[in-house]
């Protein structure tokens, strides 16, 4: 059988590939300290479960809209608002199977063969690869700890060609955990609106903050950069719902109804009872969200610590997220070998950076208890003295 070609320009997400090796390790019996999640550890907060119970006992199992329950689509438009500054209306306001549909379905409506999309690297895995498949180019822009993997206004400019159309944004970021400051989103904003090009902001761990970073939208700034915003959230990482598939996409009109058409002809509506556990979610006490922080602040100071600790390793302060991304040059292993050694020799699981464009680095995940992750560390400390000689 002949398959597609687009199929064979596609890498195989190695997150995956990785956390599903350590899973299987585990149901072999083995001892893994698996820090490869990007999902929470927390269950979902019991009154996002109840909404979602009660509308099944109410019927809400039939197909609804395919752009979302008017609730939900109304009651993003209030969070978008009143959280970000974004002057949407639910008609601006599409709901999605989780946050990488949003993307999905975006990446489709807007992207065709000769267009280029600007990435900076490190980058989440499915970036280029979603461009790959929508028939783009994706054109990656490489940073590193001096900035703190942040990719500058300049480098931005400097990137721009006649054939650009996207930039993606993503902070708090996936891999590096980086949040972008207020000045650094406006000098991006500035050159997005003199090169009049579009700006995805994928905002998914905008909750996850820590010594007092503050998330910015880079559409709130003014009316030229909002025209020129897309936005992409979900539910998954704020509120521990990453298996509720629950995600969303803001934009103008235009392109909402192109994504939209997209989603009626792939996946129709998304989860109908799943929707009034998300209203729940956003209309519910925050205080669930700021338990999973704290609980993700202390692991972090506890991780960088002992990470910083470990000669041959060394790994800046993340402001957001629940991930650390640390440089491994020193131990002059590149990221697959050294990742796939570590879980063989001391069972311990990490997804090698040259899934994010960054073969100097691997990414570990503090979305797990404090146990595992001193016994973690204890062995990747010992690993990398190993193999440091």
């Amino acid at each position: 059988m002949k398959l597609a070609g687009r199929v064979s320009q596609v890498k195989p997400s190695l997150t995956l590939a990785i956390a599903a090796k350590a899973k299987a390790m585990k149901a072999d019996g083995i001892d893994v300290c698996s820090f490869s999640a990007g999902e929470p550890d927390f269950d979902t907060p019991a009154h996002i479960k109840a909404a979602a119970k009660k509308a099944l006992d109410e019927g809400k199992t039939k197909y609804g809209p395919e752009v979302g329950e008017p609730k939900l689509r109304e009651a993003l438009a209030r969070k978008l608002k009143t959280d970000n500054g974004l002057n949407y209306k639910a008609e601006n306001v599409m709901v999605t199977n989780g946050g990488k549909h949003s993307l999905f379905n975006l990446i489709l409506a807007l992207i065709e063969p000769g267009d280029e999309v600007i990435i900076p690297a490190p980058y989440w895995v499915s970036y280029p690869e979603m461009v790959t498949i929508a028939g783009g180019t994706p054109v990656i822009v490489n940073t590193d700890s001096s900035t703190g993997y942040k990719i500058t206004a300049e480098q931005l400019r400097k990137s721009i060609t006649p054939h650009t159309k996207l930039f993606v944004l993503n902070s708090p970021s996936n891999p590096t955990g980086m949040v972008y400051t207020l000045d650094e989103i406006k000098a991006l904003a500035e050159v997005v609106v003199d090169a009049d090009i579009l700006v995805v902001s994928d905002e998914i761990y905008e909750k996850i903050l820590y010594d007092g970073a503050k998330h910015i939208s880079i559409g709130s700034l003014g009316e030229e950069i909002f025209a020129r915003t897309i936005v992409s959230n979900g539910f998954a990482k704020g509120y521990s719902m990453t298996g509720w598939r629950l995600g969303y996409l803001a934009g103008s009109t235009e392109i909402i109804k192109a994504a939209s058409t997209i989603q009626g002809h792939s996946t129709s509506n998304v989860c109908t009872f799943a929707q009034y556990g998300a209203i729940a979610a956003l209309e519910g006490l925050q205080d669930c969200v700021e338990e999973m922080r704290l609980a993700f602040a202390k692991r972090r100071e506890v991780m960088l610590e002992r990470l910083n600790a470990i000669p041959g390793l060394s790994c800046p302060k993340p402001d957001g997220a629940f991930y650390m991304f640390p440089d491994i040059s020193k131990t002059k292993l590149k990221s697959l070998e050294f990742c796939s050694a570590l879980l063989e020799q001391q069972q311990v699981a990490v997804i090698p950076g040259i899934a994010f464009g960054a073969d100097d680095n691997i990414r570990i995940s503090y979305a797990t208890d404090m146990a595992t992750i001193e016994k973690g560390m204890d062995r990747l400390e010992k690993f990398v003295r190993t193999v440091s000689g």
